[in-house]
């Protein structure tokens, strides 16, 4: 089983993290709808204030596919900003360059995403940009490289969200997203607290 399937079984929701194996009947929360592990059938014990703040921080890194140092950084970063830090964090997190190829539909996932940025697919603003990480800004144009290349990932049942203008193989970042228009399953103030513990 692969730890992306157990992520999602372990969260007991989908985070889409396999691309179109999640929509299929091969999908591990299809096949096994409990937690992993040896008494993942059984029964769980409520968990602590901690338990769901370290939750939602492991749900959050898993969605994003970032490491713990990357994760922290982008929430210190959010931390120094003038919004509520937990939709700074968010607006970061949406607005990095493997996510914005990812929200396209030209990946059918994010790892697949960050791949593309990382062997210099994408071009941000008429330059070849690879550095998965690397924060989109307000009226930004996105286009890659290859369109025979982004045809073959793309997945045709993604609709880009409404702060990114699509144009043919082109997008434009025509603001960066408000927490409503950010559809992730995650509690951000949980974050916020886990961290400011």
């Amino acid at each position: 089983m692969d730890n992306k399937c157990r992520a999602c079984r372990k969260f007991s929701e989908k985070l889409f993290l396999k691309g179109e194996r999640c929509n299929s009947p091969k999908c591990a929360m299809v096949k096994r709808d409990y937690v992993p592990g040896a008494h993942g059938g059984g029964r769980h014990s409520k968990k602590s204030e901690y338990g769901l703040q370290l939750q939602e921080k492991q749900k959050a890194k898993a969605e994003y596919g970032l490491r713990e140092q990357q994760f922290r950084l982008t929430f210190q970063k959010a931390s120094r900003s003038q919004e509520a830090t937990g939709e700074a964090m968010l607006k970061i997190l949406e607005s990095r360059l493997d996510n914005i190829v990812y929200r396209l539909g030209w990946s059918q996932s994010r790892a697949q995403a960050r791949q593309l940025v990382n062997h210099g697919h994408i071009k941000v603003n008429g330059q070849v940009v690879d550095i998965p990480s690397f924060c989109v800004k307000a009226k930004d144009k996105i286009e890659p490289t290859n369109n025979e290349l982004i045809q073959r990932t793309k997945i045709e049942k993604i609709t880009p969200p409404a702060w990114i203008k699509v144009k043919g193989t082109q997008a434009e970042i025509e603001k960066l997203p408000a927490r409503e228009e950010i559809d992730v399953p995650i509690n951000e103030q949980l974050v916020v607290e886990f961290y400011s513990r």
